[in-house]
């Protein structure tokens, strides 16, 4: 982070990281079908987050130093390795792109069950961030080092909370995106979904799933993370894990009730930020009736 990175893009720092009301939405479009090619979806750079709300001016990225490991998606607690159980997240997964302050930078985002079928649920500064809307917005399910074997799905309506448009709260750390349809047919019809639960809880085992494409890891891979949460004792309201994700994380999913055969669980945060002085540690917004209104209002658009 320059003066402060998150894990995901907050954490996703460079790469990139909920109540009442919702906060004003943005229909953004890609120029082109072809202005997201292989190469520039591989070039693009995780978003850095500053937070400068009190005294979370201390937040910053997860250092980036550990190394990545590949252990068996069985194995609990992980703290940072690729997926390879398979199931349905493979596919609710993806890499979000987008134009910010006129270069490309990414985050990662998840499909959920929605009324429109059409439905993005990734983090707030991962849509918005610094008084601007990003633009070219597209969301890759089931990326792959530059493929997009599900298509590019390209943002109608991009949406956050009314704390995060305002302020950039870091509780309130969630955005979601409405995506047009693709030859035909609507984004769940093609990847799947998987649920959203909202006010939850905390302090339960959870798996948290990203692209993150900050060194050690470069992008190309679905990455997750498990163990058992507990609650933020510092500065948020937000959950917490032990997990080595970095920059391009942000907006990934966090599911609670996760199943490793299939692959689903109900999605309850998005990787959000990191503490500089806590290497190594993920948190998450709490999603509770602010989520739920965001989460409301995109699906009835």
């Amino acid at each position: 982070m320059r003066r402060h990175r998150t894990v995901a893009a907050v954490l996703l720092s460079v790469g990139a990281l909920l109540t009442g009301a919702l906060t004003a939405t943005s229909a953004q479009a890609a120029e082109k079908p072809a202005f997201w090619t292989a190469e520039r979806m591989r070039s693009a750079v995780p978003l850095d987050l500053e937070v400068t709300p009190g005294a979370l001016k201390t937040l910053a990225r997860v250092a980036g130093s550990a190394t990545p490991t590949t252990i068996a998606p069985t194995a609990f607690p992980q703290p940072g390795g690729s997926w390879t159980g398979g199931g349905a997240v493979v596919k609710t997964s993806g890499r979000v792109f987008f134009t910010f302050q006129g270069r490309t930078a990414s985050c990662s985002g998840n499909a959920v069950t929605s009324q429109n079928q059409s439905t993005v649920i990734t983090a707030g500064h991962c849509v918005k961030y610094q008084g601007a809307w990003h633009t070219n917005w597209v969301f890759v399910p089931a990326y792959d080092n530059g493929n997009a074997p599900y298509g590019q799905w390209t943002a109608t309506k991009t949406l956050t909370t009314p704390q995060w448009e305002a302020s950039e709260d870091i509780n309130y750390d969630v955005g979601a995106a409405v995506v047009a349809p693709l030859n035909g047919r609507t984004l769940t019809s093609v990847t799947g979904a998987q649920g959203i639960q909202f006010n939850g809880g905390y302090n339960k085992p959870m798996y948290a799933f990203g692209f993150p494409a900050a060194s050690p890891y470069d992008g190309s891979k679905l990455v997750h993370c498990a163990g058992n949460s507990s609650k933020d004792f510092l500065f948020s309201q937000d959950h917490s894990l032990g997990c080595n994700m970095t920059g391009g994380s942000s907006g990934g999913p966090w599911f609670s009730g996760f199943s490793e055969a299939t692959g689903t669980g109900l999605q309850v945060s998005v990787n959000s930020f990191g503490y500089t002085f806590l290497p190594n540690r993920m948190f998450g917004p709490y999603f509770g009736n602010d989520a739920k209104a965001l989460y409301d209002r995109a699906q009835a658009s």
